[in-house]
């Protein structure tokens, strides 16, 4: 079968902690339907009174979280991963803080550090799917396949509903030019979270092979 271009980089669509959904779309005009201009001077403006509240005092979790949540979505990860680093001290065993350090450290190439502290947010709470799900994605991303898809499979037999594994199981059959069951597992995420940002990548992926497949 003629290979597609590989799909590895859809990987980083898997949902990563509480970030995906920190952020609300903006609300249309009840009368005009319009919806307001991008607030771009106000997000930008909120990362810097965050910036300052952190150096003004490190010490409060909620501040830290937060800002290293908008360094990850901005990609600075040197910076998501310092913030994340001192929650982690000021609140230990934090899942989504362990979750979102290893997000950044696995995007600086660091992934045996990330995968440590997936580890350990799996360790806290065995039934964390995410964990689970971007421990398997930094093993699959390092070339340990058999290692990833053994997890996500042990994953989806404990929990059948984890819609982050099905993702990660498509985008690894996609990866492996095996496009059927990359669409199977893809159609799967759509059934059980419609409104999540993997389902909208997998019916955006799910399109792009039943056309190349089509065409063949």
């Amino acid at each position: 079968m003629k290979r597609l271009v590989p799909f590895l980089a859809l990987i980083a669509v898997v949902a990563t902690g509480a970030h995906a959904a920190d952020t609300k779309p903006a609300k249309a005009d009840s009368k005009t339907g319009a919806k307001p201009a991008a607030a771009t001077p106000a997000v930008t403006d909120s990362l810097g009174l965050l910036e300052r509240a952190v150096a003004k005092d490190s010490t409060k979790f909620d501040n830290l979280y937060k800002l290293g949540i908008m360094y990850l979505d901005r990609e600075k990860n040197a910076e998501a991963a310092q913030v994340f680093s001192k929650a982690n001290q000021v609140k230990p065993k934090n899942v989504k803080v362990l979750v979102n350090l290893g997000v950044a450290l696995d995007n600086l190439s660091r992934a045996d550090d990330a995968q440590a502290y997936y580890r350990q947010a799996i360790a806290i709470a065995p039934n964390d799917s995410l964990a689970s799900c971007r421990l398997a994605t930094s093993l699959y991303a390092q070339g340990k396949f058999s290692d990833s898809m053994t997890l996500l499979r042990d994953l989806i037999a404990k929990q059948p509903r984890s819609h982050c594994a099905y993702f990660t199981m498509g985008v690894a059959f996609a990866d492996a030019g095996l496009y059927r069951d990359a669409i199977r597992m893809w159609k799967k995420v759509v059934e059980l979270a419609p409104a999540s940002a993997e389902a909208q990548s997998a019916k955006e992926s799910i399109d792009v092979l039943e056309r190349f497949l089509s065409g063949q």
